[in-house]
């Protein structure tokens, strides 16, 4: 196939350009490089430097070779960045989105896989969350992947435009010499994973009285290699017909408390990772897992590596390697 990944430069956007490229693949890479890096896009991948929802370079790129489809990676996504800029979310998530589609019905591609998130969930009733749980995002960010997944419902029955909307929560880990590396560091793992490295003090835990087991946050991680695999899976079965138009939740039908994570931690580094216990986010809901069962049964696809010291031993093999991310050492 010949592939068209938006945001190839990001973490997830970057493994699955590999991953691709490894199944033989030719891939094209198109990323402004505001948050990802130059460093993690494949060496044999096509470079388009710029940003997706630049009409006159989509044009260019679009001329300049025949795309099977296009993966999109490329939304932003800090929550509580959205929250307070939610005219910066609705711009890059949304408009610069149509633009991308447009190009695409413009030129006939005909397939594409979208990141999606299940922030479209908000705070769901039931866990684990079904694709039919009803979408009511309680942040900007969530609201722009709802927006988008609601434009490719559309532009499908319009341009017969075939799509993938993936849902998923925490990815983690690492393939190869490819980690997780943002200049503003939000996620659980990598932020623990500093205090082993000496670059924290200790982790702040937001919230210890939820109705849990030990009374913090669970959520859903899943190994960024399997995130990588299911996206080139739902694209193959998409080209050979076996789906079209549908939308599936990713992860493993379980979850870590924050403590679990903690202690996964200190298992797989050694080190203490002292805590420190601080009030409640707001709109944090206590639960976060996702159901996998419509993945398993129309995928055939469901976790290899989910195993959370598996997940959190490979992002560490990646941060001691590269202890200053894709920066020189």
């Amino acid at each position: 196939m010949n592939v068209l990944v938006i945001g190839g430069a990001g973490y997830i956007g970057s493994i699955t350009a590999k991953c691709m490229v490894d199944d033989g693949h030719r891939i094209s890479v198109l990323d402004n490089l505001s948050s990802g890096h130059k460093e993690a896009i494949p060496s044999n991948a096509l470079f388009y430097c710029g940003d997706y929802g630049d009409a006159s370079l989509l044009e260019d790129v679009f001329s300049e070779r025949r795309f099977d489809a296009i993966m999109h990676f490329g939304a932003i996504s800090l929550v509580g960045e959205s929250v307070v800029n939610p005219a910066l979310y609705f711009e890059n998530n949304v408009a610069k989105g149509i633009t991308l589609l447009n190009a695409m019905v413009k030129y006939k591609v005909p397939n594409f896989v979208f990141s999606s998130s299940a922030a479209v969930y908000g705070e769901p009733e039931q866990q684990p969350i079904t694709e039919s749980a009803k979408l009511e995002p309680t942040s900007p960010y969530g609201e722009t992947k709802l927006a988008f997944e609601k434009a490719l419902k559309w532009y499908s029955q319009a341009y017969d435009l075939n799509y993938c909307s993936l849902r998923y929560f925490n990815a983690a880990g690492s393939v190869d010499n490819l980690g997780e590396d943002h200049a503003s560091e939000s996620h659980l793992i990598p932020l623990v994973l500093q205090v082993a490295l000496g670059k924290r003090e200790s982790i702040s835990i937001y919230g210890n009285d939820y109705a849990t087991a030990d009374g913090t946050c669970i959520r859903d991680y899943i190994h960024v290699k399997d995130l990588a695999k299911v996206h080139i899976v739902s694209l193959e079965q998409m080209i050979n017909g076996t789906i079209r138009n549908e939308i599936f939740n990713l992860g493993t039908n379980s979850g870590f408390s924050v403590l679990q994570i903690i202690e996964s931690a200190r298992r797989v580094t050694g080190h203490a990772i002292p805590v420190q216990f601080a009030p409640r986010r707001a709109g944090d809901p206590a639960v976060l897992i996702a159901a996998n069962e419509k993945c398993k049964q129309m995928l055939k696809w469901e976790p290899a590596l989910g195993d959370i010291d598996k997940i959190i031993g490979d992002a560490w093999s990646w941060h001691q390697k590269f202890p200053n991310g894709y920066a020189p050492s």
